[in-house]
């Protein structure tokens, strides 16, 4: 290889490093990487009633979804 083409390569290697770095360091000073209360703010408020709820959104959402889908192709001959 050229001598050229591997200092361009080490170079572009090296700023995205760079880059990298200094949005890991950006992320660590802005607190982006700090949800310490999301797993103890999901236990505390998340009782079996919400998820009772939850389960029957879903249920009705599947069973609207099969209602579409098998009135949009009809019934089978």
């Amino acid at each position: 290889m050229d001598t050229g083409v591997l200092a361009m390569m080490l170079f572009v290697s090296i700023m995205l490093g760079a880059f990298g770095l200094f949005g890991v360091i950006w992320g660590i000073k802005n607190h982006q990487f700090e949800d310490y209360r999301k797993f103890l703010d999901g236990t505390k408020y998340d009782d079996e009633d919400a998820l009772n709820e939850a389960a029957k959104l879903e249920q009705r959402k599947k069973e609207t979804l099969a209602k579409k889908s098998s009135q949009a192709y009809g019934p089978p001959d």
